[in-house]
């Protein structure tokens, strides 16, 4: 009886061979994409995402307060044994620090171009597929309009159809917000 239950169990459970192919293609055709873009990346891309990674990470707090505390409290001579190499103000920890500073900035600034770059692709690939969808649903608005002038139905939305069966002029619209958004 008990096998009997987890059989039917299992009967019932989606399975994951059962989504729609569309489904799968479209995980697959995204997979895809973010395969090319991470092969395209450059050895600094992958060496500057490797840095900001680590340096954004508990971790590098970490080795940071050890790091930080340790050179402090050897320099204040607190520590027996080891001589004081930069006696307070610190000056060449303040270098070494501007310095790290200034690097970890660089790789962060590589790392935010990458991602912009990718995040533009996909801004554009989102554009065109919302052109294609709309053209798409104009289609089958026209084909609407056609069966139900067929059938001899009329809703009471014929204006608001009318306007929805014209083809949307992306032009102009971006004209109308640029217009209609407060300028920088």
């Amino acid at each position: 009886m008990e096998t009997s239950r987890k059989h039917q169990s299992k009967e019932n459970e989606p399975s994951k061979q059962r989504r729609p192919s569309s489904m799968n293609r479209g995980i697959r055709e995204i997979a895809e994409m973010e395969r090319r873009n991470q092969d395209s990346r450059s050895r600094m891309d992958l060496f500057s995402g490797a840095v900001t990674n680590f340096a954004g990470s508990g971790t590098a707090i970490v080795i940071h307060v050890i790091w930080f505390a340790a050179w402090i409290l050897i320099n204040v001579h607190t520590v027996p044994g080891i001589a004081a190499f930069d006696p307070f103000p610190f000056s060449f920890l303040t270098m070494v620090v501007s310095l790290e500073a200034i690097f970890l900035t660089l790789f962060v600034l590589i790392s935010q171009n990458r991602m912009s770059q990718e995040a533009d692709r996909r801004a554009r690939l989102d554009l065109e597929i919302n052109i294609l969808a709309e053209r798409e649903t104009t289609m089958i608005l026209r084909m609407l309009n056609e069966i139900s002038g067929h059938l001899k139905t009329d809703g009471g939305t014929r204006s608001e159809l009318e306007e929805l069966l014209e083809e949307t002029r992306i032009d102009e619209l971006a004209q109308k917000l640029d217009d209609a958004l407060p300028s920088q």
